[in-house]
């Protein structure tokens, strides 16, 4: 088929009334009919040249990107179902024209079909095996993983019917399942990205995570400076145990402790400094 017999596929739309309102988002608009019933109609007579064409050759491989290049609008419909799953779209797409291209080898124009009823559970099938092998981060169990599949559609479907994200009472109503089991899938949806700590939070314009919720104790080093006194001090003799925990916990002075000992207060200082002298010399980080 030659260039020319193809339908055009970026006609302007017919103009109307200036004050016209725009046509609601779910609805499709004129100018949108027109060319999916081109591009139905361009895939029908492409699908009649390649049969009768031998695989290989220059001619089929033509057609056959043809199709391809026409059902790209398909690919990109379903990927768009997948847009929560924060995996760039690029991606999505291209793993959903492996789909499309898949479907083109293997469909029959003879059977009767329309090629978009038969392709679309070959794209969609493609991208979600992607995301099952390649994008989840956490192993969740299959039951989960399926289930979570069933709120998602119907998250999509309540929010086109209403206008608005629905609840989870009114998930858990639609799907017949409790509310727990709701947020369930919705904790096990997360496992399908992972994000950095480190990584910036869009829109808020806020440092990343790691930043936002990770700081230093200044009280962490004391930990550890207690646990080795506290081993230090196990190996000096009760009374100058005693006499240091008086000076440096009670913070008594040495007249003080003098007199709570009833011994002078210069064999207080005496006992103090030997008690420093052992403590230096058990301490093997020091040493």
């Amino acid at each position: 088929m030659s260039a020319s017999t193809a339908p055009p596929q970026d006609e302007a739309p017919a103009p109307g009334p200036a004050s016209a309102p725009p046509a609601p988002a779910t609805a499709p608009t004129a100018p949108e009919k027109r060319r999916g019933a081109d591009t139905r109609a361009l895939t029908q007579v492409l699908f009649g040249e390649l049969k009768d064409l031998r695989p290989g050759t220059p001619e089929h491989n033509r057609v056959r990107g043809a199709l391809i290049e026409a059902n790209l609008p398909l690919v990109r419909y379903a990927a768009a179902r997948f847009r929560s799953r924060n995996e760039p779209m690029e991606d999505v797409i291209q793993v959903g024209t492996i789909g499309l291209i898949n479907a083109i080898d293997r469909f029959d124009p003879d059977r009767g079909v329309q090629f978009p009823t038969f392709a679309m559970p070959t794209v969609v099938g493609e991208i979600k095996r992607y995301f099952r092998d390649n994008v989840r981060t956490v192993h969740v169990p299959r039951r989960l993983h399926e289930l979570w599949v069933q709120v998602n559609s119907a998250t999509e479907d309540l929010t086109t019917a209403f206008g608005r994200q629905p609840s989870t009472a009114e998930i858990a109503e639609r799907l017949r399942i409790g509310e727990d089991e709701v947020l369930s899938c919705i904790e096990a949806g997360r496992s399908y990205h992972a994000t950095s700590l480190e990584a910036a939070q869009e829109g808020d314009g806020l440092p990343g995570l790691l930043d936002r919720i990770g700081y230093e104790d200044p009280a962490l080093d004391g930990v550890e400076h207690r646990d080795l006194v506290r081993h230090l001090l196990v190996q000096l003799p009760e009374r100058e145990q005693r006499i240091l925990l008086l000076r440096y916990y009670s913070n008594l002075t040495q007249s003080q402790i003098s007199a709570e000992l009833g011994v002078s207060q210069m064999h207080v200082s005496r006992l103090l400094a030997r008690s420093f002298q052992r403590l230096r010399s058990a301490n093997r980080i020091e040493a």
